[in-house]
């Protein structure tokens, strides 16, 4: 089983001093660099905001085989071939339009990581808004077809996506299945192990039920720090799909202060068994989780 263990994106300005030593900056380290000495994959977030400059993502790749010859990335599709737009409405049939000269850019810094080796994924990730339909499943294999020349897994957080056919579709064109870890609201999708492409991949939202749809902040929807038992739960199930894949990836994603890289950490340990190292300054910050189970450097 080759099990990569890692975060949703590396920059956020609530990691400084947390995940990162004060000093970084002045050892002119890069926080890229840093963190992955200590865990084996990251999650391109920025690609779905924007685009991956090319010689920006074969730095990342440069940076991070230096230090850890394994790592790999994972990114997210650009959410333009995802999302209505704020204060849009979605068209019908459903459809979105990306201009051509958005679609090379997004391309292009896909294959900037590709082209080294180093692209496990692309998370093509849809709202929960976007529901099983004739005219969303017409979009949806439209837009898996214009893609298919990468590693591609899906993210759909509705319940009704939760269906055999489509799991038989996903696997008819290689296609891996997002298993998210998300508050069980309304129509949501469930807790899922599905297993449709020699990739496999978990997604760790927390489980901030309170904040998940009414914070103003997007920060306090992701603040949740899993409890051993809660992690224990997913390990049963990333080692379910780990043994019917290549590569299965496990992101985690309550990145507020950190704790993302602490629950990373901690189903590292969990899946591998081995010592794991940490970072001192994310050790000291939460000692009652990492203490025991990491060597802090």
């Amino acid at each position: 089983m080759e099990i990569f263990v890692g975060t949703a994106g590396f920059s956020y300005k609530d990691w400084e001093g947390i995940v990162y030593p004060p000093d970084l900056k002045k050892r002119k380290v890069h926080p890229l660099e840093y963190l992955a000495q200590f865990i084996d994959c990251c999650e391109i977030n920025t690609s779905f905001y924007g685009h991956i400059r090319p010689h920006i993502g074969k730095q990342w790749c440069q940076m991070t085989t230096a230090v850890n010859p394994k790592f790999q990335f994972t990114a997210k599709l650009f959410q333009g071939f995802t999302h209505v737009p704020q204060g849009s409405k979605a068209q019908v049939p459903f459809s979105l339009s990306v201009s051509a000269e958005e679609e090379k850019l997004a391309r292009e810094g896909l294959d900037s990581i590709a082209q080294e080796g180093r692209l496990g994924a692309v998370l093509v990730q849809f709202p929960v808004s976007f529901k099983n339909a004739d005219d969303t499943r017409d979009y949806l294999f439209g837009l898996i077809k214009r893609f298919r020349a990468y590693p591609l897994v899906l993210e759909i957080r509705h319940e009704s996506w939760n269906d055999t056919d489509i799991l038989g579709r996903l696997a008819e064109q290689g296609v891996g299945f997002c298993n998210i870890d998300q508050p069980r609201l309304g129509k949501s999708l469930r807790g899922t192990q599905h297993v449709t492409a020699p990739v496999g991949y978990v997604r760790l939202h927390g489980r901030n039920y309170k904040e998940w749809f009414q914070a103003d902040n997007r920060n306090d929807r992701y603040n949740y720090l899993y409890k051993p038992k809660e992690l224990e739960g997913w390990k049963d199930k990333v080692t379910h799909i780990a043994e019917q894949t290549q590569k299965t990836y496990v992101v985690t994603n309550n990145h507020y202060k950190g704790q993302a890289a602490v629950n990373a950490l901690e189903l590292k340990k969990m899946l591998g068994g081995k010592d794991i190292r940490a970072p001192k300054t994310l050790v000291d910050h939460y000692p009652e989780q990492l203490k025991d189970i990491a060597i802090a450097v």
